[in-house]
């Protein structure tokens, strides 16, 4: 699952050892396992060998350059969803033709870059989107490839706010929708149908909602050969789900054994956006317990990382492990909440969590970090964003420098009429 283990009660990434780390780096910060980076991409690499598909590496799960570059060389395509986005998909070394862009709200500026840099093709999600695609094309005197984002109105069973393949949400065109469109392309002289794309949410841990998804748009492709309506892609999104704490998600191979069958006979080339299950267990934030504050009610652990270095906890109610990076020997557990220092009662990492007893000064790893961590992060409370670095073997590098005061205050200007 991933490679930070206990060795004689030291936790270690790889083979070095956090708290050798935490000598050197300011808390908190990020520490990524390359070992296990890789690890997860060549899973599903093997696993859908059968088919070679185009793996997109789903950029918004952690857009730190080294991730995606190391990624990329392991032959990755990226899944992007913003200008910026798109912007380091290109510093990271990736061909524009291994890029797929996503979002329902794509500006015309971002729309023109990502065409004018001959993308794989666009996710489109609206009719009126198709328009402006098509009107930039026409513009630059070029042709867009495109794939219709379908909302096949299946329930992913999953937390309300990453389900996103329901009519309810606003994402994707559903079928009926999507047949007229495809029906009627050639009245978009400056687009190329490419394909299909399906994204039905975050955080799946079973197969029979894609199964459904995909079952779906079997049936839609077959729909279209009748009518002679041809596309070569079909491109079923990510939300393979990882263990946070007891979930018993699918492996990789479970999860093309079930898909598999349904995906050949299509006849399609497929692509795959996963991003949580190739970087989220390789991850952990690591934090230094500041105080211990006992109250009539409640024991608490107060940390230097906040809501603002991981939101996750804060904003999705999400479990985390948190690990000393020493592990006691012999030590009571006891029940606490971990908080950090921001002014908000929304700033916590656990709540009613047993631990082994802790003292001021020790290191915490919270688990499963990798993913939707520093890429949400923010300097709210102008708080510095935490620096990331990667272990690989025996030996760690910064792969982002931590935030300066400069930093927060870089881009402010205050007007004549303040001075």
């Amino acid at each position: 699952m991933h490679e930070f283990r206990y060795k004689d009660n030291q936790l270690y990434c790889e083979s070095v050892k956090l708290a050798d780390i935490a000598k050197k780096i300011i808390t908190p910060f990020y520490l990524y396992s390359y070992g296990t980076l890789l690890g997860h991409y060549r899973k599903l690499t093997k696993a859908f060998e059968p088919l070679k598909p185009l793996i997109c590496y789903s950029m918004k799960a952690n857009s730190n350059l080294a991730i995606c570059r190391a990624l990329v060389k392991a032959g990755s395509g990226m899944d992007i969803v913003s200008g910026g986005e798109l912007y380091k998909a290109f510093l990271a070394g990736c061909p524009a033709e291994k890029i797929v862009y996503a979002s329902v709200g794509k500006t015309e500026e971002e729309i023109r870059r990502a065409v004018a840099k001959g993308i794989l093709f666009f996710n489109v999600e609206s009719y009126q989107e198709l328009v402006l695609i098509n009107k930039v094309a026409r513009d630059i005197g070029t042709i867009a490839r495109v794939a219709l984002r379908i909302n096949p109105d299946v329930e992913p069973k999953t937390h309300a706010y990453i389900t996103t393949g329901k009519l309810t949400n606003k994402f994707g065109i559903d079928f009926d929708t999507a047949y007229g469109i495809l029906k009627n392309r050639l009245k978009f002289s400056h687009l190329n149908f490419k394909g299909l794309h399906i994204h039905i949410g975050s955080q799946i841990i079973q197969a029979k909602p894609y199964v459904l998804a995909i079952k779906k748009m079997a049936s839609f492709i077959e729909k279209l050969k009748k009518d002679k309506i041809g596309i070569e892609y079909l491109n079923i999104g990510g939300g393979l789900g990882i263990i946070y704490n007891k979930e018993k998600p699918q492996t990789a191979v479970e999860f093309a054994r079930k898909i598999l069958p349904i995906l050949k006979s299509t006849g399609l080339k497929i692509i795959l956006e996963p991003g949580r299950f190739i970087v989220g267990n390789a991850g952990v934030l690591v934090t230094k317990v500041l105080y211990l504050k006992k109250t009539p009610l409640k024991n608490f652990v107060i940390v230097d990382a906040g809501m603002n270095d991981l939101i996750r906890p804060a904003l999705y109610g999400a479990h985390h492990d948190i690990l000393p990076i020493r592990y006691p020997l012999n030590a009571k557990r006891y029940k606490v909440d971990v908080v950090g220092p921001i002014c908000e009662s929304g700033d916590f990492f656990a709540r009613g969590r047993i631990m082994p007893k802790v003292k001021e000064g020790d290191y915490l790893a919270i688990m499963s970090a990798g993913a939707y961590g520093f890429s949400m992060a923010s300097n709210y409370n102008c708080r510095l964003k935490p620096s990331e670095v990667m272990a690989k073997g025996n030996k760690f590098y910064i792969v982002r420098k931590r935030d300066s005061y400069l930093d927060l205050v870089r881009k402010d200007i205050v007007p004549e009429f303040l001075k």
